[in-house]
């Protein structure tokens, strides 16, 4: 009995209800804000992308050589946005990120010191 719910409550949440078409958002899950990362792999050779896979915590090509030139080597690149194309060679990695993300608009307004006194507007009847 206890054994089984000290496993119960050690499990790690996947992140897998996250949207994946942001940057950044909450897990539903677990409430944790998760980085939305998209890498692909490139042959060091030619330059084609290969498709991905993440093994053993890694990103690597699925096919261990290049079909176009029979390379071995291979680069991992990271994309900033995920498109229609890159999606079938494209990976995702989700990060939690711990502290908070960068903001790219940012609004700010400011009152300045005066010495009047609002007042309330009249009311006609």
């Amino acid at each position: 009995m206890f054994l089984i719910d000290f496993f119960r409550h050690q499990q790690t949440c996947t992140h897998k209800h996250v949207a994946i078409d942001q940057q950044y958002s909450y897990c539903p899950d677990c409430g944790e804000l998760i980085e939305n990362e998209w890498f692909i792999t490139r042959c060091a050779c030619c330059g084609i992308k290969q498709k991905a896979i993440i093994k053993n915590g890694e990103i690597i090509p699925v096919d261990n050589f290049c079909r176009n030139c029979g390379g071995h080597e291979y680069i991992v690149e990271k994309l900033e946005k995920i498109n229609f194309i890159d999606i079938n060679y494209a990976v995702l990695v989700k990060t939690v990120v711990h502290e908070e993300p960068p903001m790219e608009d940012v609004t700010q307004c400011w009152e300045e010191k005066s010495t009047n006194i609002p007042k309330l507007l009249q009311l006609f009847r």
